[in-house]
């Protein structure tokens, strides 16, 4: 079974390579390995060799060499983000912004491992108070992370630097569309790490290799992508039974209601929706603003995005479309959104890889430009009669991951975050709670399962492990043939003194 998605990409050669290109020009940036599942297996026996060696160093070693990657990182910040621009596509300074992310997370990931994950006694109950209870979290062995294109520093970071930090060893497949930024993560940890370099490998290829790694026999696959290829994903694991993290798409929305700060919710509903070419999973493609203030938002908004425009330059406000065909996908929802009654007030041309950023009214539930994840520069923009109408429409989809509140009101605002169905939502900002380090990142629905960053991600690249010690003998062993007869009845009525009163 192939994971890769039909997105235009190059066929591998005779040599058993592929080329990857700058999404703006076509300029070949590398050529890359099409790695066979033998070469998969080798590095996935690396790494388990290697998963012991860094499991021995204990939180305090790991916690040593994750800082000397981030320092790494932090010090090669402009030349990673040149890579980024040329093979992702997005300006210099968004990819600024990707790394310093990811590098922030790394710094949280390390610091945190040891509180979260170490050994620690829980309550041993009443039936066994003569017995310790210990609970700690064990790594995996090696963690298999199938990376996207869209953020290709940020996303998989949250992966690796959380399966890295609770212990294992991490077999990296980045996207066949980033795979140069792939192997410089790696080759910057072989550089940063010297004692533990096959802790992290990078494999290269197309949708084959994905589904090598998926067979390979790791202790866990993380996947970011779509829906789709998600499903294909657990398909190919469930073979052997291997647990999967899925990070899939969004349709993420934004609720403006009566008493927001109009300009604020407009400013970041652009920002939302159009950065890195609309390319983000969590970035907003639609909203429901509220009667009394819809006019004023669109107005806003429209004149938000006048000010911004694609482009491969260092002026340009965002770059053009990473995956060639993704342009097919918007294309379609615009057209859709036109045939159905809705309408551009900006934008709703596409220009080779660039897509203008479009803004589109009086488009239906319905249409797929409602109901499909564009990822892409558009937003639709949809009154509502109040903010309840606006969340029943927000939740009115199968696709549940990040999503966007503006309120005058604290409470109101908290409210309806805490009833959108999704797995994070920010107040008066938006996709804030993916820069927050110790906040679990993960989705509802046919957003996926399973999450990354925070003590949710820690505990997500290890298994429970329960122990108990008896530390002294009971007069009578409850749990052995030769407790006596009269052992029932006297547990029963001290379970009628202890609990028999609550009803």
């Amino acid at each position: 079974m192939s994971l890769v998605e039909d997105r235009g990409t190059a066929a591998p050669d005779a040599a058993g390579t592929f080329p990857s290109t700058n999404p703006a020009t076509g300029a070949l940036v590398a050529e890359f390995p099409v790695h066979t599942a033998d070469d998969v297996a080798a590095a996935v026996s690396r790494a388990r060799a290697a998963a012991r060696t860094w499991g021995d160093l204990g939180f305090a070693g790991r916690r040593t060499r994750l800082a000397a990657y981030r320092g790494y990182l932090a010090r090669r910040m402009h030349e990673l983000a040149d890579l980024v621009h040329r093979e992702n596509g997005k300006p210099h300074a968004d990819a600024i912004l990707e790394i310093t992310l990811a590098v922030d997370h790394l710094a949280w990931a390390g610091a945190h491992a040891k509180k979260t994950l170490g050994p620690r006694s829980v309550n041993p109950g009443l039936l066994a108070a003569n017995h310790q209870a210990v609970l700690e979290y064990q790594p995996l062995g090696v963690v298999g992370v199938i990376g996207p294109w869209n953020y290709p520093v940020f996303t998989p970071m949250g992966s690796i630097a959380y399966a890295l930090a609770a212990g294992n060893a991490v077999v990296f497949k980045p996207s066949e569309f980033t795979p140069a930024i792939g192997a410089w993560l790696a080759e910057a940890w072989a550089a940063a790490v010297p004692d533990a370099p096959d802790a992290l490998q990078v494999v290269t290829g197309l949708g084959e290799t994905g589904a090598a790694l998926c067979r390979a026999g790791v202790g866990k696959v993380a996947f970011t992508g779509s829906a789709a290829t998600g499903r294909k994903v657990m398909a190919t694991c469930a073979e052997t039974l291997t647990p999967v993290l899925m990070e899939c798409g969004g349709k993420d929305a934004m609720i403006v209601d009566d008493d927001a700060d109009v300009a604020a919710a407009a400013d970041a509903a652009v920002w939302g929706a159009m950065s890195n070419a609309g390319q983000t999973c969590i970035g907003i493609e639609r909203v429901y603003a509220t009667a009394p203030v819809y006019d004023a938002f669109v107005a806003a908004v429209t004149a938000q995005v006048a000010g911004i425009r694609p482009g491969s330059d260092d002026t340009a406000s965002y770059g053009p479309m990473t995956m060639a065909s993704q342009t097919e996908v918007v294309q379609r929802h615009l057209d859709d959104a036109a045939a159905t009654g809705g309408r551009a007030v900006t934008g709703g041309t596409v220009e080779g890889g660039f897509v203008a950023p479009t803004v589109l009214l009086d488009v239906p539930e319905t249409s797929s430009a409602v109901q499909e994840e564009t990822f892409g520069p558009t937003i639709t923009i949809t009154k509502v009669s109040d903010a309840e109408e606006a969340l029943e429409l927000a939740n009115g989809t199968s696709l549940g991951l990040g999503g966007s509140v503006f309120s005058g009101s604290a409470k109101r605002g908290m409210d309806l975050a805490r009833r959108m169905r999704s797995g994070m939502t920010s107040v008066n900002s938006v996709i804030t709670f993916a820069s927050v380090p110790s906040l679990p990142f993960g989705g509802v629905g046919d957003s996926g399962f399973g999450r990354i960053h925070g003590e949710d991600g820690l505990r997500e690249f290890t298994r429970a492990k329960a122990i108990t010690r008896q530390r002294f003998p009971l007069p009578v062993a409850l749990m052995s043939f030769g407790r006596p007869a009269s052992a029932a009845d006297a547990l029963a009525r001290v379970m009628g003194l202890v609990h028999g009163r609550h009803r």
